[in-house]
């Protein structure tokens, strides 16, 4: 990307949000590290590369690590953005550990699964947003979601059919878009939710009771389950072709969120009232 070295002089500089030689925290991986800023650069014109992007060189690394970024792999260098980043440490080095406690099935979502499934990078920022939003700020995801789980995934069943390059497998992608919806409404309450949800979904279920999770919840916890998706896999019979079928289409999958990602996630979480929380810290 050496052609990309000097900054342009553009109206798209007035939105680039960080300075050359500000120190930032940046995402390599599922984990934060110092990192300073180099170059910066508004990308156009590049199939690679688009919108506002950093060159950044990490804290104590060799030369050769520097890399272009994009934006929404860096983040301010401030104490709360610091927490963040000693928490993501903590829950990276309970992987290796077996534990059946609560908190440790909130921690498994941001860490990096055993079968290889990558997370976008503005994905990955909006699982952290999601796990700040419920687990801190003491948030709920307000349902019915508007689109549900099942919605988006019809609506991408529509949008790959009018794809020319989905001729002729029509048959392969109901069965994997119907995969996923049984995954998704199996794994929701024993794997997709974080402990302050739970007094929500037993309320959900009993008011939605004649509909599947997947029509009930969004694509929130929707990409709760991709992050969880190859340990679910892992545990089956699955031959090899057809985990590399499934791996291949949910990554289309989220490629898919990421397009339409303004649309199908909360903007704003709602706030749980004094005897939500009460009734939640009490059990």
């Amino acid at each position: 990307m050496s052609e990309h070295s000097q900054e342009p002089t553009t109206a798209h500089t007035k939105k680039l949000l960080y300075d050359t030689n500000e120190r930032v925290l940046c995402f390599h991986g599922p984990l934060m590290y110092e990192a300073k800023i180099l170059e910066r650069q508004w990308m156009e014109n590049d199939p690679e590369f688009d919108g506002p992007y950093y060159l950044v060189h990490y804290k104590g690394w060799k030369r050769t690590w520097d890399e272009w970024v994009p934006e929404t792999r860096v983040l301010r260098w401030t104490e709360s953005n610091l927490r963040m980043q000693q928490k993501l440490k903590e829950m990276y080095s309970k992987r290796s550990r077996e534990t059946s406690t609560e908190e440790a099935k909130d921690n498994e979502y941001l860490l990096k699964p055993e079968v290889r499934l990558d997370i976008p990078d503005s994905l990955k920022g909006l699982l952290i947003d999601d796990w700040e939003n419920v687990t801190k700020n003491q948030q709920l995801v307000s349902l019915p979601r508007t689109p549900t789980a099942a919605e988006f995934l019809d609506q991408y069943r529509r949008f790959k059919l009018e794809s020319k390059r989905s001729q002729g497998t029509e048959q392969l992608l109901d069965e994997v878009v119907q995969g996923i919806r049984d995954y998704f409404n199996k794994a929701l309450g024993s794997m997709l939710l974080y402990r302050f949800e739970r007094h929500q979904y037993a309320s959900s279920r009993k008011k939605f009771a004649n509909k599947d999770a997947a029509d009930v919840y969004g694509a929130e916890h929707l990409l709760r389950l991709f992050v969880q998706m190859p340990l679910l896999i892992a545990q089956t019979d699955m031959d090899q072709d057809a985990v590399s079928v499934l791996i291949e289409y949910m990554s289309d999958i989220m490629k898919y969120m990421q397009k339409m990602q303004r649309d199908i996630f909360l903007k704003e979480y709602e706030n749980a009232g004094p005897e939500y929380v009460s009734l939640t810290n009490t059990t």
